[in-house]
């Protein structure tokens, strides 16, 4: 399948009509009928029925036109921003972040690395933190904050601090009543979610691992792909969540949060990034994330940071 025949196909569903769609391409006719032709006979499906007058689009047809204008819409962004890029000769940052980053202290460095380099393109990426492994060392990101610890020879990793965690319950269960912090142990017998499903291992494993080693069995475990599913299904009042703080500004209205208050019940947020790109701007993000942890010390309640000296 080439994008010349996704182009080909779009102006024909368009125009209703081969010659139409022949003059709109500046094309002769036979050559665009032979293109739509082979298309079909690759897919093993027709797109087009050509018994009606004008032309309309099969079942198939209608759903392959759809995502055909997507991929040409996307590939049209593409081109137009790497010829962006080009003509600029903006340096581009790519950091990819698990999405618990977010609610907590990414937005503050990436603005103070706006600051301290004016004329470099930083772009934020959600991706999960065994994803980020791999994103780094193929080069599609430069610097990755997830919460999962892991070994590879080629990324350094360092542990930013330690995050406390709360448990979300519904408004209105009974162990959500109290301000007070909540023991592991109360979390026996009730109805988990977890999140991510995948990729593994994940903050999922460190949470159910953490169960483990306290012998505390929930009464069902439920896995979702997403914190937001997840705490979409506790306000439901269907389970409880585990999460880290600084996500529990999410669904103020309907979801009730609780520190646990076991010492080791935290998440590492852990900064990833090659090793052979240790110096130089990775030294400088170090030094702006110590001036943002000493300019916000409300961000860092019951967390333990770990950055300096490092």
């Amino acid at each position: 399948m080439e994008l010349r025949q996704l182009r080909y196909f779009l102006a024909v569903a368009r125009e209703r009509n081969f010659s139409r769609a022949a003059e709109v391409l500046h094309i002769a006719q036979p050559p665009l009928s032979r293109q739509i032709q082979q298309l079909e006979d690759e897919l093993g499906v027709l797109l087009i029925d050509r018994s009606s007058r004008p032309l309309d689009l099969t079942e198939a047809g209608r759903f392959f036109y759809e995502q055909s204008g997507q991929i040409m819409a996307r590939i049209e962004h593409m081109r137009e921003q790497a010829r962006k890029i080009g003509l600029s000769k903006r340096e581009r940052y790519v950091i990819g972040c698990v999405g618990s980053t977010l609610y907590g202290g990414m937005p503050d460095l990436v603005r103070r690395m706006r600051m301290r380099w004016p004329d470099l393109d930083i772009e934020i990426r959600e991706m999960m933190s065994t994803e980020q492994v791999t994103a780094l060392k193929e080069r599609r990101i430069d610097l990755g904050f997830g919460r999962v610890r892991f070994n590879d020879r080629e990324v350094e990793r360092l542990t930013l601090r330690e995050e406390r965690l709360v448990v979300a319950f519904p408004k209105g269960h009974p162990k959500s009543l109290s301000a007070d912090p909540i023991a592991l142990s109360e979390l026996e017998g009730e109805p988990l979610i977890v999140y991510p499903s995948a990729p593994r291992p994940s903050f999922a494993d460190e949470i159910l691992n953490m169960l483990t080693e306290q012998g505390i069995s929930p009464g069902s475990v439920e896995e979702v792909r997403e914190i937001q599913t997840a705490l979409g299904i506790v306000a439901a009042g269907m389970s409880l969540c585990v999460i880290p703080a600084a996500s529990q500004r999410q669904r103020p209205d309907d979801v009730c949060y609780r520190t646990i208050k076991d010492e080791n019940a935290t998440s590492p947020i852990i900064m990833s990034f090659r090793r052979d790109d240790a110096k130089g701007r990775i030294e400088e993000i170090k030094q702006l994330i110590r001036e943002m942890y000493a300019d916000n010390p409300p961000w860092l309640q019951l967390s333990n940071v770990q950055l300096e000296g490092a």
